[in-house]
């Protein structure tokens, strides 16, 4: 999954969100949205310490 762009706003992201549920965008089995909840963006590091032989 690509990341954010790195100048997005908390602003832009709210407004995706309430596009999203305006439009009614996923099909979930509790039903539709009804409203936003929490936007976070999470940044993860690996290092791969090892890598097996090729066979």
């Amino acid at each position: 999954m690509p990341a954010p762009r790195e100048d997005l706003t908390a602003a832009e992201a709210e407004a995706a969100m309430e596009l999203i549920i305006a439009k009614n965008m996923f099909l979930t089995t509790g039903g539709e949205l009804i409203g936003k909840r929490d936007i976070k963006i999470t940044d993860t590091t690996t290092a791969d310490l090892y890598d097996p032989p090729l066979s």
